[in-house]
């Protein structure tokens, strides 16, 4: 099986993320664990993380060998977070400026969507609900960055170039977030037109961040600084730290995700430039 998996590294990519994307597909749409006071479809991403221990084990590889090991982690994961902060902390600033130029109000609120019993959208501000939210984004980024920037790399870098391995990966994180789009189609939210405005959206800006966590892994050799710059991206930036305007909130909220991400990304990419001599 070992043999197998590495002969052919694009095809059993595609197969890995199609049975992860499965679990991920029926969650959303059927379990809908997001939907209730837990507030997060997180069950395949335990999926995800069972997957890749099993396939770990058939490669005869452990955590270490695709950059989890470990010596480094609370560093890594430290440069991660301030990585993060520091560019989110313009990013809401320019989010605050916009809407304080169009409302004449601007405020900021600290708290976790969470969902009541009936269903309905509540702001819960409880301990419990923070430590569950850290939890929850700690085991999605765990799975996404272990399988798409871990195994993902482990495997296609025996036959491929960096470059095209962290593209294909880019490409594979991009469809991976499509089902959010999808499912707001499918319940009515949105329609065709603006599914496929905003499907290009999500893969164009989840590409954009597989390729920056790429570059930090190539350039740091472990995974540690992308998942704390990830764990930050889906933790504050869109869970727990909100902007206020007129009663409404977040309702810019990716403009907040365009500039953090964007600038981060630059950062990313500058110094990888200059250590490298080349972008890639």
């Amino acid at each position: 099986m070992e043999k197998r998996i590495k002969e052919r590294p694009v095809l059993s990519c595609v197969i890995l993320f199609c049975l992860c994307g499965a679990a991920r597909w029926i969650e959303y749409f059927v379990i809908r664990t997001d939907a209730t006071i837990l507030s997060e479809n997180f069950l395949h991403k335990v999926f995800g993380i069972a997957v890749l221990t099993v396939v770990l084990r058939m490669l005869h590889s452990g955590w270490g060998d695709i950059g989890l090991g470990r010596t480094g982690a609370a560093s890594g994961i430290g440069k991660g977070l301030l990585l993060g902060g520091g560019c989110f902390l313009l990013a809401y600033l320019v989010e605050a400026l916009i809407l304080y130029q169009a409302n004449g109000s601007v405020s900021f609120a600290f708290y976790v969507s969470g969902f009541l019993l009936g269903g309905e959208t509540a702001r819960q501000d409880g301990l419990l609900f923070f430590v569950l939210c850290i939890l929850f984004n700690l085991i999605n980024v765990w799975m996404e960055e272990g399988v798409f920037r871990g195994l993902f790399m482990k495997l296609l870098a025996e036959k491929q170039s960096f470059i095209d391995s962290a593209l294909f990966i880019a490409f594979l994180f991009g469809i991976w977030h499509w089902v959010m789009p999808m499912r707001d189609h499918v319940e009515g939210r949105i329609s065709l037109a603006n599914l496929l405005v905003m499907g290009a959206g999500y893969i164009l800006l989840a590409g954009i961040m597989s390729i920056k966590w790429s570059l930090l892994y190539r350039m740091t050799g472990t995974l540690w600084m992308g998942l704390g710059d990830h764990l930050f991206n889906n933790a504050v930036a869109a869970n727990m730290l909100h902007v206020i305007s007129l009663g409404e909130a977040d309702s810019m909220q990716i403009v907040r995700i365009l500039v953090g991400q964007s600038l981060s990304f630059f950062l990313v990419a500058l110094y990888y430039r200059k250590r490298e001599k080349s972008i890639f």
